[in-house]
């Protein structure tokens, strides 16, 4: 079996049943971009510590905890930013340290600056400490927050 992207040129012959995906085999540099990490966590980042309380949705908030642990009992699933299509979070490398991260160990397409990842933004120690500030005012967002929602909304919107 050969790459099934259409218009690949890789001529990769891969074994039958095998399933060749964007991500983890084809090495056409068009089909195989690598994950970045941003120069800095963006501003509505979970894991900062100058942003308001509840502007994201609880279950966003529920995801931070999961990868506190050793790193044989972290979450596997990368944690891509909320606001920067096709980058990972920066909040979550810088607060978790990317070296410590399980699913980055496993996942192929992680550009090796990644591993690298520094920032001088103030972000939680944990992801249980981000989780406790986001559902800290999650029923009753103050003002900022709450302009801060707005914002998030109308980029949305405009996409």
């Amino acid at each position: 079996m050969y790459c099934e992207y259409p218009d690949c040129d890789c001529a990769v012959s891969f074994p039958k049943g095998t399933k060749v995906t964007i991500a983890t085999m084809c090495p056409n540099p068009k089909y195989s971009a690598k994950i970045k990490a941003p120069p800095v966590p963006c501003g509505s980042c979970p894991y900062r510590r100058d942003v308001p309380s509840g502007i994201w949705a609880k279950h966003e908030y529920e995801k931070l905890p999961g990868y506190d642990g050793e790193t044989w009992q972290q979450t596997m699933s990368i944690f891509m930013c909320h606001q920067r299509d096709g980058q990972l979070c920066g909040g979550w490398l810088a607060c978790h340290g990317p070296q410590e991260l399980l699913a980055l160990r496993f996942d192929r397409n992680i550009d090796p600056s990644v591993f690298d990842y520094k920032t001088d933004v103030p972000v939680f120690a944990s992801g249980a400490e981000a989780r406790a500030h986001g559902l800290r005012n999650y029923n009753e967002p103050d003002m900022q927050a709450r302009r801060m929602i707005a914002g998030l909304l109308k980029k949305r919107e405009m996409k």
